[in-house]
């Protein structure tokens, strides 16, 4: 066990200030290493709206023009990254923003001209977040990354859900957990899952059992699962549920190998 724990914050925990990154503290003081992937939807969608640009979701995902890019590179590796890294500073861990730009840690492709600059994950090097891990940094990291298709425009916006499933894979991560803001995966008969292997956390997919926001959670953990990592998906408005979830288990849904 590499004790490396990917945890995947979403813009509306961010926002109601709970009590997340109190965990991230507590794991790093006791030994573990997290790394934080953090999204900011609700961010970005109030600084569109500000400038009149209308938002655009599907399953989930933002369609990306370019004016709507400009917003998400500076409200996701701008604001939201340095305000999380700014919390984890006063509660004493000493934590570095970054984006997948940063070193190259994330470089990835198009998905397509109805996307925009929307993108999926082609290449990871994790170089970097091991050397701040080893010299006892926690990195927090921004999904805006490299557009590698040789585009002038050189970033690509790509969900911070599948960012953090190919960055817990890269490290080989113990752990990968998403905070969300239901209980868990639903079954077809609307019951929680507690726990699920890869087999089965693709049928969710393909029956539509998961839909919307879960689905790229659920892929994400399907590729951590590649590796060995365990993925908890967990209701992040319950307090200290990640450092409940990690020393004692048990909560949300579970997906492994």
């Amino acid at each position: 066990m590499n004790k490396i724990i990917v945890i995947k914050l979403g813009g509306s925990v961010l926002g109601s200030r709970d009590t997340s990154l109190e965990d991230v503290a507590r794991l790093k003081n006791e030994g573990y290493f997290p790394v934080v992937v953090h999204g900011g939807a609700a961010t970005v969608n109030a600084w569109l709206k500000r400038l009149n640009i209308a938002p655009c979701v599907v399953q989930g995902e933002r369609v990306t023009d370019k004016e709507t890019l400009e917003v998400v590179a500076a409200v996701l590796a701008g604001l939201v990254n340095k305000e999380t890294t700014a919390m984890l500073s006063d509660l004493g861990v000493k934590a570095i923003g970054l984006s997948g730009i940063d070193a190259g840690l994330i470089t990835g492709s198009p998905r397509g001209a109805e996307w925009g600059f929307m993108g999926d994950v082609k290449k990871v090097d994790p170089s970097i977040l091991t050397t701040l891990l080893e010299n006892g940094l926690v990195p927090v990291v921004s999904p805006v990354s490299l557009n590698g298709s040789g585009d002038p425009v050189r970033l690509l916006n790509i969900n911070g859900d599948p960012v953090a499933g190919e960055l817990a894979a890269s490290l080989k991560a113990d752990r990968l957990i998403f905070l969300t803001d239901v209980s868990g995966v639903k079954g077809a008969t609307g019951n929680f899952i507690k726990s699920a292997n890869v087999r089965d956390a693709e049928e969710f997919i393909a029956s539509g059992v998961a839909t919307g926001g879960m689905v790229p959670k659920i892929r994400a953990a399907v590729r951590a699962a590649s590796v060995g990592t365990l993925t908890s998906i967990i209701d992040g408005r319950e307090p200290h549920i990640i450092y409940n979830e990690v020393t004692r288990g048990g909560f949300g849904t579970s997906i492994g190998a």
